[in-house]
């Protein structure tokens, strides 16, 4: 018996270790931002590209059919929609990443501080051997939240002064005529995507009224305040916030931050850490910054002009897995192996150029 037992305990810490190692890799999803959609190129691109360099899968979530309803659908509902297809796919279903671009962030943070139900978990014999590996040899372990990391891109955390005006074509022309006619009225709110995070800084009252969705996002109603938003939000173990320098779609540009004007003037921007929002840290922002967990990157571009070496740099390490690489250390991977070869044939090709993705189209 003893002459067998070794052998077969070998065998099992290899096949927990090994489904260990490919189960545990961190999938994410990525959230696109207004007027545009899952089958885009851009946004087909940028996934694609992220899940190659990270060696990680990535999702894009869609909502109704991306472009028009991302305008018209109002946030709650699209964050609502949001929550329950991550609930449905069960490969997110032992945690994952968050990638939000632009009006994306709103929703991803939506489903951080709202979305009750993790992801169905599939109970079957690996999970099962999995769970126990984790169990024994991890007991001491911080507990691993249902979302790990969010990656921000031009987010619109503290909300805009003004929605730049898109173009000529009539669907322009309407949002710009009904932004200016009453954006807090219920009629906008239900009907028009971005006067849920419009902040007229010198109309607070009537933001606080009738704007349906930044207040509740940022926890900003002291009568509605709610504790599991901020615990939520701060439980995150990394939140990386990316500005971008020349970017006039957000009004201000450092809303990418969290930072804004102050209540009552257009003038001047605050950073976040002089916000109400951060000093009574009304979300768990300060925590999470005080926690060295914050990450406030600025990239030059205008608005969402992310270059493939940015997206290298400040997005992948975000998405690859900490975990995984920290187990295999002392080892050789052929999968890393093959991974550098694929890197390398994509720069052979030509797909390093540093050329912007998903930029904005006046």
């Amino acid at each position: 018996m003893a002459s067998l037992s070794l052998p077969l305990s070998t065998i099992l810490i290899f096949i927990i270790c090994t489904l260990t190692l490919t189960a545990h890799s961190v999938p994410f999803i990525v959230l696109h931002g207004i007027g545009d959609k899952c089958s885009s190129k851009g946004v087909t691109t940028f996934t694609e590209r992220l899940s190659n360099w990270s060696g990680s899968q990535g999702y894009c979530v869609e909502i109704g059919d991306g472009g028009w309803d991302s305008w018209t659908m109002p946030l709650l509902e699209q964050t609502a929609i949001a929550c329950e297809k991550v609930k449905n796919i069960s490969e997110l279903s032992e945690g994952y990443n968050i990638v939000g671009l632009s009006q994306g962030t709103m929703i991803g943070r939506g489903v951080v501080e709202w979305c009750d139900g993790a992801p169905p978990v599939r109970a079957n014999l690996i999970v099962t051997l999995i769970l126990l590996f984790y169990f024994f040899s991890f007991l001491n372990s911080e507990h691993i939240v249902e979302v790990k990391n969010f990656i921000s891109l031009a987010g619109i955390h503290a909300g805009i002064a003004s929605i730049p005006f898109c173009g000529s074509e009539w669907f322009c022309i309407l949002v710009d005529y009904l932004i200016e006619l009453e954006v807090y009225s219920d009629y906008i709110q239900e009907h028009l995507a971005p006067s849920g995070y419009v902040k007229i800084p010198t109309d607070i009252s009537a933001y606080l009224k009738g704007c349906k969705f930044l207040p509740k996002l940022n926890n900003e109603i002291n009568a509605t305040r709610n504790s599991t938003y901020k615990e939520r939000f701060a439980s995150l173990q990394t939140l990386v916030l990316i500005m971008f320098e020349q970017d006039t779609v957000l009004v201000p540009k450092e809303t990418s931050w969290f930072g804004y004007f102050p209540d009552g003037a257009f003038d001047p921007i605050l950073p976040a850490q002089e916000t109400l929002l951060y000093t009574e840290d009304w979300i768990g922002l300060k925590i999470l910054d005080e926690a060295g967990k914050v990450k406030f990157i600025n990239v030059s571009g205008g608005h969402l002009e992310i270059s493939t070496s940015d997206m290298k740099t400040y997005i992948v390490p975000y998405l690859e897995d900490e975990t995984s690489r920290q187990m295999v250390i002392t080892q050789t991977s052929p999968f890393n192996w093959l991974s550098s070869i694929w890197h390398f044939f994509l720069e052979l090709v030509g797909f390093s150029e540093d050329q912007p993705l998903l930029r904005l189209v006046d």
